[in-house]
């Protein structure tokens, strides 16, 4: 029996966001004993891990030697060099999620491609080598606008994703590795956490609906628990099962479905970690996601992923027109509310549209705590000094 809690045990995270900030509060509970590598020296973990390395995520070099000094390996973004994990885990240090599993999730072509394979429902897709191939697709009659471009590589938070209804907006896409993606008409976005250890336990959490910034196209609110039918929860959450199976998975999935027209679900996107349509559970579930992502890359009993009461989160962005240090206004005025926490990032420096932040909100009854997330919306405004 491996002794991970007030031991030698070392838990090296790869990543000091927000994410790894999050997780750093559940090892303190537990104390485990947390190294974070970053490649930012003002990273939200830089202060409050138990140890600091300075490093760039996709050196082949820093990530290996950094992963020789710990005792098992875990990541807070999945854009991180996949040889140095291959390496390690070949010389018997154990590196949750996969090496294998995050090859894939990193290239949204070969995600896609993995769907097909394992019958997992997904929107059609072409994968082009690059732009030219895509732009000569359209020239000769094999694809038609309006179409979702996606870069194969490096997207995040709605960096990567474009909507694309002319020529015009081809012609502006960068050069690289991408696919084009039929366009779903969907009633809603749903996503799914699912945890699994290495002994093959597994749970997923309620379906939670997200709410999307038309311009940003990033999630504004994240609805837990989703208002749909009960037999389309049921559905999303088999889904989600059948995808973390498929990667025999260990660690957190955050699997990101669309709800069509006529009910079916579609996989668009998954993520290897803990997620944001996640946040909600630190308030609203028995166990959270970052405590349920430490139990389950540690092979520990996994925690009841239910919730006590409804739970929406609402991002903190930075405004539009504001970059400087950063000032959260009237966020007194939010905290005077029942049921409203606010997190913050430790980010100094706010830009437009920059995670900086979360709210969470918490009410027995969903459209009222989805009121009141309308309300926090729209008093606080994450600005520059």
């Amino acid at each position: 029996m491996q002794h991970y809690f007030s031991s030698n045990f070392r838990l090296g995270v790869l990543g000091g966001g927000q994410l790894g900030r999050m997780l750093l509060a559940e090892t303190q509970k537990l104390d485990i004993y947390t190294v974070i590598l970053d490649a930012s020296e003002d990273a939200p973990c830089a202060r409050i891990c138990n140890e600091f390395h300075q490093g760039d995520l996709l050196d082949f070099d820093t990530v290996y030697n950094f992963g020789k000094n710990v005792d098992l390996l875990t990541i807070e973004i999945e854009n991180v060099n996949i040889e140095a994990l291959d390496k390690l885990e070949s010389e018997g240090i154990p590196v949750y999620p996969k090496p294998s599993n995050l090859r894939i999730i990193q290239n949204k072509a070969q995600q896609k491609k993995f769907y097909q394979q394992y019958n997992i429902p997904t929107a059609d897709f072409m994968h082009y080598a690059y732009l030219e191939e895509l732009k000569h697709s359209y020239q000769n009659s094999i694809i038609d606008f309006p179409f979702v471009w996606k870069s194969a590589r490096f997207g995040y938070d709605g960096n990567g994703v474009k909507v694309v209804k002319d020529y015009s907006d081809l012609e502006n896409l960068p050069e690289g590795e991408c696919i084009a993606e039929q366009l779903v008409p969907f009633k809603n976005e749903l996503a799914v956490i699912v945890a699994r250890n290495k002994k093959g336990q597994v749970k997923t959490y309620p379906v939670v609906e997200m709410e999307f910034h038309p311009e940003a196209n990033q999630v504004e609110y994240v609805i837990c628990p989703a208002r749909i039918d009960d037999t389309v929860a049921k559905k999303a959450r088999e889904v989600a099962l059948k995808v973390a199976d498929a990667f025999d998975f260990v660690g957190l999935l955050a699997v990101e479905m669309f709800q069509t027209q006529d009910d079916q679900i579609l996989v668009n996107e998954v993520a290897p970690r803990t997620h944001n349509s996640g946040h909600y559970s630190i308030e609203a579930s028995y166990t959270n996601q970052f405590e349920q992502h430490v139990r389950s890359i540690l092979d520990l009993p996994l925690g009841d992923t239910a919730s006590k009461v409804a739970g929406i989160m609402v991002n903190l962005v930075g405004a539009e027109g504001h970059t400087g240090p950063v000032l959260y206004e009237n966020i007194e005025e939010i905290m005077s509310i029942d049921g409203v926490t606010p997190h913050l990032y430790g980010k100094k420096i706010t830009k437009p549209f920059r995670k900086m932040g979360h709210v969470t909100i918490v009410h027995e009854n969903v459209d009222k705590a989805r009121a009141i997330a309308q309300q926090v919306k729209e008093t606080v405004k994450v600005i520059s000094k």
